[in-house]
């Protein structure tokens, strides 16, 4: 199991989106019994790097910036509870240090 302890929700400019996004992880990694989450946070691409979070949460717009980070989940819908549930909990089963989940989609 991949060990993240921060997670980062990233929106292109403004906060509002990733906020929400923010808002529907923590729910998520709660309903899925996830433990040893320590923050999960929000912030613009403008904020980041990679070694800001374990893992970055981004929608599908996003995915050419995050493409060189080591562990990203790309959202198709961002909003979508089932999608970000099922792609959290594939991130969450990883062994190795990549995680790179949505690229393909």
């Amino acid at each position: 199991m991949a060990k993240i302890r921060s997670i980062l929700c990233c929106c292109g400019s403004g906060l509002g989106s990733s906020l929400m996004v923010q808002m529907n992880v923590e729910k998520a990694v709660k309903n899925l019994g996830i433990e040893g989450v320590e923050e999960i946070g929000h912030d613009t691409i403008n904020g980041v790097n990679p070694n800001s979070a374990d893992l970055f949460v981004v929608g599908n717009d996003l995915k050419q910036l995050f493409k060189d980070y080591p562990r990203v989940v790309i959202l198709k819908a961002i909003l979508s509870m089932d999608e970000l549930t099922k792609k959290l909990e594939e991130a969450f089963a990883v062994e190795g240090d990549e995680i790179h989940i949505g690229f393909d989609d």
